[in-house]
């Protein structure tokens, strides 16, 4: 074991990262700066050439610089090949697990993984599983597999730990450097090893042991999607009442204690909306289900601006079918490209389902769901009737509305579902104003 550690601290180990996305691709470029050999494996042929171009096929801030980098120094090279598997030293799984249609973990693409490094497994290797996975996934599913496909004994013959991510998009690097990182271990040595490979990139290491690693990352998003629910869930209580959410969440967080999250129109990305299912999979509860509740309440609020937009376009003698509708952002959060499970996307297929005539204007994010892309504010707002903002991009916090309602139609309407608009403002300069947690102003 202290031949490894050495080997670690004089970065003497090969790796390869399996999967180069928002996570993969950060992970290998981030060890390669460090000074290890890195292979990015990936199944698209097309990621492979852009990666050995020294582009990242990813946006995210810094990593372009990183990738180019180091594919120049030779630290950094791509493949879709896996015989690179039985010549490195660490191999990292940062592959797709998704739920499927009925909300289960879809694991498929990880134990395909599990199956391609096993038969190829040799003595001493680590193995660090970034995927997000269900509890007792690590004990249960992958060491089993493992040692039946390559003879090995996990723990005593080679290293296995479970490495949760905690990165975001637009923040990936520097969230991957700063944040506490946590290492999970199937057993003691397997922690220690892992643990001190991560420190030669994380400014933190929090060890612990795989089952309850699995869980705590499971627990920080489902946390956070259960805040958004009640803040959803105030934000209506707010709209029946005809105060506003936002002052009554700035009165309860003076609180010491309190701190609500922001309401919106529903949640987004590859996390939130999935790790609450993996965390509870399985398991039987003999209480409500407080998590499958927060999860309801935060798949409705996309419905809620949807009939927000019905009811303002019938107050002001419209409707959806004889209207031009104008969204902003389709970007499951402010100021990235990402549109994984964002709420845009029920909104506008809803609404051109209606018969509305849908124009999206997104600086960053080029999904459009189906609807008009312009390529600008002023494009998509041009004899728009209703204004719908449904990401918090900076460029549209600061939206000069004097122009916007020039351009409009008559009667213009703006459903703010992020609360990024003075509502004040708005209605002083003309328009109709629905808000999250607010209603009609």
């Amino acid at each position: 074991m202290m031949k490894k550690v050495a080997d670690i601290q004089n970065k003497g180990l090969r790796l390869a990262v399996l999967g180069s996305g928002y996570v993969g691709l950060p992970t290998a470029a981030l060890f390669a700066d460090a000074g290890f050999y890195v292979t990015a494996v990936d199944i698209n042929p097309e990621v492979v050439k852009i990666v050995n171009s020294g582009i990242s096929p990813i946006k995210e801030p810094g990593l372009n610089e990183l990738v180019s980098r180091n594919v120049q120094n030779g630290r950094l090279k791509a493949t879709s090949s896996l015989e690179v598997l039985a010549q490195v030293d660490v191999i990292i799984v940062s592959v797709q697990t998704p739920i499927d249609k009925n909300k289960k973990p879809n694991l498929s693409f990880l134990m395909k993984a599990i199956e391609d490094m096993g038969k190829t497994l040799k003595k001493g290797i680590l193995v660090v599983i970034n995927s997000t996975i269900p509890p007792g996934t690590m004990l249960e599913k992958i060491k089993p597999k493992l040692e039946l496909l390559s003879g090995l004994r996990a723990e005593e013959d080679f290293y296995l730990a479970y490495v949760p991510e905690r990165i975001a998009p637009g923040k990936a690097l520097k969230e991957f450097v700063k944040s506490p990182r946590l290492v999970g271990g199937i057993g003691p040595n397997s922690t220690r090893i892992v643990s001190e490979l991560f420190r030669m990139v994380c400014r933190t290491v929090i060890e612990t042991d795989a089952t309850t690693a699995e869980i705590a990352k499971l627990a920080e998003n489902t946390f956070r999607d259960v805040n958004i629910a009640f803040a959803n869930q105030l934000a209506l209580v707010c709209e029946q009442h005809g105060v506003d959410v936002m002052e009554v969440i700035r009165l309860a967080n003076t609180h010491p204690r309190v701190n609500i999250h922001m309401p919106g129109p529903g949640v987004g990305g590859p996390c939130l909306t999935k790790d609450p299912y993996f965390l509870t999979y399985g398991i039987s509860l003999k209480t409500r289900d407080l998590i499958g509740t927060a999860r309801q309440i935060n798949d409705y609020m996309p419905r809620h601006i949807v009939e927000s937009v019905i009811d303002a376009l019938k107050e002001n003698g419209k409707d959806v079918k004889s209207s031009t509708i104008a969204v902003l952002g389709t970007a499951y959060k402010g100021d990235i490209d990402d549109s994984r499970n964002s709420p845009s996307e029920l909104i506008i297929k809803r609404l051109k389902k209606m018969g509305g005539k849908i124009k999206v204007y997104d600086p960053y994010c080029k999904e459009t769901f189906g609807a008009h892309k312009t390529n600008s504010i002023k494009e998509s707002v041009e004899n728009a009737d209703l204004v719908i903002v449904l990401t918090d991009h900076t460029l549209f916090k600061n939206l000069d509305l004097q122009k916007i309602k020039q351009l409009m139609r008559k009667k213009p309407i703006i459903i703010d579902s992020r609360r990024i608009v003075d509502p004040n403002e708005a209605v002083d300069q003309g328009f109709i104003y629905y808000g999250v947690g607010l209603g009609k102003l």
